[in-house]
């Protein structure tokens, strides 16, 4: 049994090693005031940045998704970008990523967003296969510019 729910300021304790997982895993380090500012706008009723927790059946915290609302200049609605999704090695495979994935989908049909998108880095087989699965490819390659 999984709970998914909207992270609460209580539950930072048990996001930062899941977020300090992600960052391992995409061999980066985001400096612990950006940590800290990221924690507040999650928590910021005004902000449209949302972290959910996905919770085992012994209310451990396994799996966690960022989402941003934004506008488009393609589209009338709100547009929901899932920007950060990681689940713990103990749960990968069991459903735990698809069914965050599904959570920030039913948040963006919430707020009348018309799109959810996300990315990956071409290298992640394993989440690329889900993904496949059950989204489809826009075909857009994401280009970045040092400001």
């Amino acid at each position: 049994m999984m709970t998914i729910r909207p992270l609460q300021p209580s539950d930072r304790a048990a996001w930062e090693p899941l977020w300090q997982g992600y960052q391992r895993f995409y061999e980066t380090v985001i400096p612990p005031e950006t940590t800290d500012l990221t924690w507040s706008r999650f928590n910021e009723p005004t902000e449209d940045m949302h972290a959910l927790g996905a919770f085992d059946d012994t209310g451990h915290l396994v799996g966690i998704v960022h989402a941003i609302f934004h506008r488009s200049t393609w589209l009338a609605k709100w547009t929901c970008y899932l920007q950060d999704l990681y689940v713990d090695d103990s749960q990968r495979g069991l459903g735990t990523g698809a069914a965050l994935i599904e959570a920030v989908a039913d948040l963006a049909r919430e707020n009348g967003a018309g799109r959810l998108y996300w990315m990956t880095h071409e290298t992640n087989a394993t989440a690329r296969k889900l993904y496949d699965r059950i989204a489809s490819r826009s075909g857009f390659i994401q280009y970045r510019k040092p400001l």
